[in-house]
C-alpha cells in the first residue's frame, strides 16, 4: 500500500498501528520474493518440453475433465495441474534433464488454465459454450423466445446441424467464427489489462499479493527435488503433499467411489460445506449458518493477512448472522422463504437487502484506491526522494517488460474492437452503454478487484450490474445477453503476473504459452466434443449429471434472458435490488468507515476486510479465521515468525498436490469403472 502525501490530514504513516501493518506487509512481501530462490535470474519458461505438456493436457487431460464435467459435475481441478507437472518432473529427472523452475511453473499455468471449471458443470476449451447453447434452444424453457436468439451464436432450433449433432455444418459457420474472433480478443484484453494492473498494483503501489506464492512454491519445491540435497521447501511441500492425499481420500475418494459403484455418493465431509441455515431458521430467520469442513479453508487462512481474514469474518458473520433476522423483523426482507438452504436464503437477502450496499461499498474501495495511486503519482513527480525510495517501481532487467505504451495500445484496440462488433451484432442496443462498460467501468472495475487481491487474495465484483444496465437502457431483445459485451473484471490476471515474476519467468512465455495454447485447445475441444456429442445427446442418460441439472440451469438462465421485456417480473426485482439510495448508504458507510480507521490510527487492512466480508459465506471464512489464528498464535511462535511466513504458501501448495493427487487416482478408477460396466462381458 502506498501512503498518503506528508502534510495532509490523512497522513497514515504517522500512526504506529498502520506502521506496524505495513511492516508486516513488506516482510511479507520480502519474503515471498525470495521465492524466486537465490540466485534470481529471470529464464524463458516455454521450452519444447513445457509445449508437450501443452499437447498432453489439450489431448490426455481434456477428455477426462469434459466426462467429469458431464457426469459428475466436476472437474479435474488441481489433479490436471499437480499430475502434469509430477509426471514431466519425474520423466525428466530420470533422463538426467530436470525441468527448471520456470519449465515448472509453466506446466502448471498450461494445465490450469486448459482444465478451467465453467458454469453448469462445464470444461473442455472454447466449444463447451456452445454445446450449451445447442441445448438451450432446443429446451422447453426457451420455447417462448427460441425464435428470436439470434442464428449468429447458435442454429435455430429446427436446424439440421443439431438434428444431426455435429459441428460439420454450413449453420455453424457463423457462430464458430465470432467464438474464434472473442477468444483472440478476450486474451489480448486480459494479458494487456492484467499487465498494467500488475505495474500498478506490484511495481508501484507494492502490495504484498499473499495467494501469489503458493503456486511459486510448489514449482520451486519439486524443481528443487532432485538436488542432491534437497531444500527446506522440498520438505515442507511434501508434509502438505501427505496431508493433502490423507484428506483427499475422506473428502474426494469416498464419494467417487461409491457414486460410481452404488449410483449415490456418500459424503463423510459435506461438500462444500456443511449447511445449517434450515436447523436454526425458527431461533434466527433468514440467517445463513454454517461452516466448511474444508481443511484446505484452514490452510488458507495460515497465508492470507490476519487482519484481512479477521475483518472479512466479522462483517459477514455481522451481517448474514446477526443482521438478517433484524431486517426480516423489519420487513427488509420480503422474498426469503422459509426451509431455505444457504444458497437461496443468500439470493433473497441479496435481491433485498444487501446487494445495493455491496455496490455503494466498492464504489468506495474504488475511490479510496484512486485518490491514493493520484496522490502517489503526484508525490513521485513532486519528490525524487521518494522516487529514490520507490525505485522498485521500476521493471528489474531481463523481466520481459514491454514498454508500456503497448499494452495499453493493444488493450484499446481490443476493446475498441468489442465495441464495433456489438455494434455490428446489435446496432439497436444503446452504443453509450456498450462505450461504457469498456473504456470506463471495466478498467476500473478491474483495477479495484487487482487491488483488493493484492491486498486480501480475493477479488471484488459487483452483481447483477449489466442486467440492471440492459434493463435501465429499454431495450427488449435476446440477442444482447448473447453479444460479446466488454463488460470484463481482469483483476485477477495482476496476480497471475506476480506469480511468474515469483518464479523467475519471463513474462514473454506467457505470450508464447497463449499463441500456441489457442489454436491446440480450439482444435482438441473440438475434436473431443464433436465426439461425445455424436456419441450420445447432451444430456442423456450416458451424462447423469447434465440430465438432472441442466434443465433446472436452463430454467433459470431463460428467465434471466427475459428481465429486459416490459411484462418480465424479473426486470422490476432487479432494479429493486439496485436502489440508488441505498447504493449511496454504502458508499457513504464505506467511506465513513476509512475516515474513522484513519482518524483512530487503525490498521487498514482490518478496514478492507471488513468491507470485503460483506457478501462473502460465513462457511468459508469461519475455518479461515481458525487457520489465522492459529498460524499467528501457535505456528509463528513455535517456527519463528520469518520461517512460518516462508512455509505456509509451501505447505498449502503441498496440500494441494496431494489433494489433486488423491482426486486423479479417484477420477482414473471411476472412469474404468464406467467403462467396464457397458461392456457385455
Amino acid at each position: 500500500m502506498l501512503p498518503f502525501r506528508q502534510g495532509s490530514g490523512m497522513d497514515w504513516r504517522n500512526y504506529p498501528f498502520c506502521m506496524a501493518v505495513l511492516d508486516e506487509l513488506q516482510r511479507a512481501r520480502r519474503t515471498a520474493e525470495e521465492v524466486a530462490a537465490e540466485e534470481h535470474k529471470f529464464e524463458d519458461g516455454f521450452t519444447v518440453r513445457t509445449f508437450l505438456g501443452l499437447l498432453f493436457v489439450a489431448f490426455v487431460m481434456l477428455p477426462g475433465s469434459i466426462y467429469m464435467g458431464l457426469v459428475a459435475g466436476v472437474g479435474l481441478g488441481s489433479a490436471a495441474e499437480w499430475v502434469t507437472i509430477v509426471l514431466f518432473a519425474e520423466v525428466m529427472r530420470r533422463s538426467l534433464q530436470p525441468l527448471k523452475r520456470q519449465e515448472i511453473y509453466m506446466l502448471f499455468y498450461i494445465a490450469a488454465s486448459l482444465t478451467a471449471m465453467g458454469l453448469y458443470g462445464l470444461s473442455g476449451g472454447p466449444l463447451q459454450w456452445k454445446i450449451w447453447d445447442q441445448f438451450f434452444v432446443q429446451s422447453a424453457p426457451a420455447t417462448p423466445f427460441a425464435r428470436e436468439i439470434p442464428h449468429w451464436a447458435v442454429p435455430a432450433p429446427d436446424s439440421p446441424a443439431l438434428r444431426e449433432r455435429t459441428f460439420l455444418h454450413p449453420d455453424w459457420t457463423l457462430p464458430l467464427v465470432l467464438l474464434v474472433i472473442t477468444e483472440i480478443l478476450g486474451r489480448a484484453s486480459w494479458m494487456s489489462m492484467g499487465y498494467l494492473l500488475f505495474r500498478m498494483t506490484s511495481d508501484v503501489e507494492r502490495l504484498p499479493f499473499p495467494l501469489a506464492p503458493v503456486a511459486a512454491s510448489g514449482a520451486l519445491a519439486l524443481a528443487e527435488a532432485g538436488r542432491r540435497e534437497e531444500s527446506w521447501r522440498w520438505g515442507v511441500f511434501s508434509t502438505g503433499a501427505v496431508v493433502g492425499m490423507v484428506f483427499g481420500f475422506f473428502y474426494l475418494a469416498i464419494p467417487v467411489f461409491t457414486g460410481t459403484l452404488f449410483g449415490n455418493a456418500v459424503q463423510i465431509i459435506p461438500i462444500p460445506f456443511l449447511d445449517l441455515t434450515q436447523n436454526t431458521e425458527s431461533l434466527l430467520p433468514t440467517a445463513i449458518v454454517g461452516v466448511s469442513l474444508n481443511l484446505g479453508e484452514v490452510l488458507l487462512g495460515f497465508v492470507l493477512p490476519y487482519q484481512v481474514v479477521l475483518g472479512s469474518t466479522i462483517s459477514s458473520v455481522l451481517t448474514y448472522i446477526a443482521a438478517n433476522p433484524l431486517l426480516y423483523k423489519l420487513g427488509l426482507i420480503s422474498h426469503w422463504q422459509p426451509n431455505s438452504p444457504a444458497i437461496q436464503t443468500k439470493i433473497a437477502v441479496d435481491i433485498d437487502f444487501w446487494l445495493a450496499i455491496i455496490v455503494g461499498l466498492q464504489v468506495a474501495v474504488a475511490v479510496i484506491g484512486i485518490a491514493m495511486v493520484i496522490r502517489t503519482m503526484r508525490e513521485a513527480r513532486a519528490s525524487r526522494a521518494f522516487q529514490r525510495r520507490n525505485a522498485g517501481a521500476l521493471p528489474p532487467p531481463g523481466r520481459g517488460d514491454p514498454p508500456l505504451w503497448i499494452p495499453a495500445l493493444v488493450w484499446l484496440i481490443s476493446v475498441t474492437s468489442y465495441i464495433l462488433l456489438c455494434r455490428w451484432l446489435v446496432p439497436e442496443f444503446p452504443l453509450w452503454i456498450v462505450v461504457g462498460f469498456g473504456l470506463f467501468w471495466s478498467p476500473l472495475n478491474s483495477y479495484v478487484s487487482a487491488r483488493m487481491i493484492g491486498l486480501t487474495g480475493q477479488g471484488v465484483s459487483v452483481p447483477f450490474l449489466k442486467e440492471a444496465a440492459v434493463i435501465s437502457s429499454g431495450y427488449p431483445k435476446v440477442d444482447i445477453w448473447y453479444a460479446p459485451l466488454p463488460f470484463q473484471d481482469h483483476g485477477w490476471a495482476a496476480q497471475r503476473f506476480r506469480e511468474v515474476e515469483l518464479t523467475g519467468t519471463k513474462f514473454t512465455s506467457i505470450l508464447k504459452a497463449e499463441v500456441l495454447m489457442l489454436p491446440t485447445i480450439f482444435i482438441a475441444s473440438f475434436l473431443f466434443w464433436s465426439f461425445f456429442w455424436r456419441a450420445s445427446p447432451i444430456p442423456s442418460s450416458m451424462f447423469p449429471y447434465a440430465m438432472n441439472m441442466w434443465p433446472y440451469f436452463a430454467q433459470m438462465d431463460a428467465v434471466w434472458k427475459q428481465i429486459n421485456r416490459p411484462e418480465s417480473e424479473m426486470r422490476e426485482l432487479v432494479l429493486g435490488a439496485l436502489n440508488l439510495p441505498r447504493i449511496g448508504i454504502g458508499f457513504l458507510a464505506g467511506m465513513g468507515l476509512y475516515w474513522l480507521f484513519s482518524a483512530f490510527k487503525m490498521p487498514l487492512l482490518l478496514f478492507y476486510g471488513l468491507v470485503g466480508g460483506v457478501g462473502q459465506f460465513p462457511h468459508y471464512l469461519l475455518p479461515r479465521l481458525l487457520g489465522a489464528w492459529l498460524g499467528r498464535r501457535y505456528f509463528r511462535k513455535r517456527f519463528g515468525e520469518e520461517n512460518w511466513i516462508r512455509y505456509a504458501p509451501v505447505l498449502l501448495a503441498g496440500f494441494f498436490c496431494g489433494l489433486g493427487l488423491i482426486g486423479m487416482f479417484a477420477i482414473a478408477l471411476a472412469l474404468i469403472a464406467k467403462s467396464v460396466s457397458v461392456l457385455p462381458f
